[in-house]
This record gives structure tokens, C-alpha cells and sequence, in this order.
């Protein structure tokens, strides 16, 4: 728990350093008949409801694989599905989606739990995500339950989210969705498990990072004054 704490203490610096800067996670999952190994790139930025714990994911590359429902989709580059601009409006008795909730509308073949959309994000949450829905009180991890988007080409858009902690196998579950906006090509809601680096681990590679940030402030002070 101290970890966690001392994580979300780091990356809350981060955020003083400026969007010049940014810092990126390794995060790899795995599941029925899917997988994935990615580089998430996240900076200075967080989302405007929650401004010290969930920061905006500005690129993510890596792979993807896929052999369900007759997929033949190994190893597929990634990129990062941007969020809406507007972005979406939740439902009026959601009060606790993030700013960043966006919508891809999808035709048909998706859960009628789904309304016919993925829902997505793309924030990353050091310190684990609070509920970010009013009607599900399930917390995150270091996404939450309208995950992180990205793009594999032909226009097919994979969805990771987090279905939380503590709601259904033990332990935290993962899901992935797999769709265009005609169809649904593939909804893995749970069973599927995601990882980053201990946080402590990043949690120094964070502060580095911050620090870095930190000397060339001083370092542009020091020169100022002596222009002065």
C-alpha cells in the first residue's frame, strides 16, 4: 500500500515538470486467445475531473494477437486511438466518468450491456483507479473500466479496460474488445490478466524523470539571475 502511495506522490510531481516532458510504461496482458505487449507514453497532462491520479496517455506502440472467432491477428502493430474532441457525455446519472470518456459507436454485435459503444479513456492511473462509474463501484488499477484504446489498422479498434478488483476471478481482471464500427469482432470481458513493473520500480524511474525536470528549472533560474 505504501508503494502505490509513494507512486501517485511521484507521478503527482510529474505534473509540476511540464508537458515537455514524459515518461513511458511497459505493460504486457494476456487471456483466451489474446495478448499484447505495450509501451504507453503518458505525460504531464491528467484529466480535468481527476487532476492529481489520472494522467493522459499521449501515444502507445507494441503488439497485438488475436486468434479468436477465427482471427488471424499475430503480433499486429498498435497505435493510439485518440480521445474525442468534445469528448462524449456519459449517461446524465454518471456522475463519475472522467472528462476524457469517449465513445466508439460500433453497429452491432457487442453486449447489450455495451449499448452498442466501447467505451474508453486512455488514462493510465499510478495509484490505482477510483469507481469511474456510478453504476459500478468496481475500482480499477492502473486502467480503469473504460480502459485505454488503440488501433491496429483497417480500421479495427482494440479497447483494454479494467473490470476491477475483486470482481469475479480473484485477483484483478482485465478485458479486451475487438471491434469496427460495423461489427464486433471479438469481447474477451474477463479472464484476461495485465501487468506493469513493480511500482517501485517505476516509481524511481519517475522521479528521475521529475528530477531531470526539476534541475533544468534550476538551472534556467541560475542563468536568469546571472543575466540579470
Amino acid at each position: 500500500m505504501k508503494k502505490a502511495h509513494w507512486a501517485m506522490a511521484a507521478l503527482a510531481g510529474v505534473a509540476l515538470v511540464g508537458q515537455a516532458h514524459s515518461a513511458t510504461m511497459p505493460i504486457k496482458f494476456s487471456g483466451p486467445g489474446v495478448s499484447g505487449s505495450l509501451a504507453i507514453t503518458f505525460g504531464a497532462a491528467t484529466d480535468a475531473k481527476y487532476p492529481t491520479t489520472a494522467f493522459e496517455i499521449t501515444n502507445v506502440t507494441g503488439t497485438f494477437t488475436d486468434t479468436n472467432n477465427g482471427l488471424d491477428i499475430v503480433d499486429a502493430s498498435v497505435s493510439l486511438f485518440p480521445i474525442l474532441s468534445p469528448p462524449s457525455a456519459p449517461e446524465s446519472t454518471n456522475l463519475l466518468a472522467p472528462h476524457d470518456f469517449s465513445k466508439f459507436a460500433v453497429a452491432s454485435g457487442l453486449p447489450v450491456m455495451s449499448n452498442g459503444f466501447v467505451t474508453y479513456d486512455n488514462l493510465f492511473w499510478p495509484g490505482n483507479a477510483p469507481a469511474t462509474a456510478s453504476d459500478f463501484l468496481g475500482a480499477g488499477t492502473f486502467l480503469d473500466i473504460y480502459g485505454l484504446a488503440f488501433t491496429i489498422g483497417g480500421g479495427t479498434v482494440v479497447d483494454l479496460f479494467s473490470n476491477g478488483i475483486g470482481f469475479g476471478p480473484p485477483g484483478a481482471v482485465f478485458g479486451v474488445a475487438v471491434v469496427t464500427s460495423e461489427t464486433t469482432l471479438d469481447y474477451v470481458s474477463a479472464g484476461v490478466a495485465a501487468s506493469t513493473p513493480e511500482p517501485s520500480t517505476w516509481a524511481m524511474m519517475i522521479l528521475g524523470f521529475a528530477g531531470l525536470g526539476f534541475a533544468g528549472y534550476r538551472a534556467s533560474r541560475k542563468a536568469a539571475a546571472i543575466a540579470a
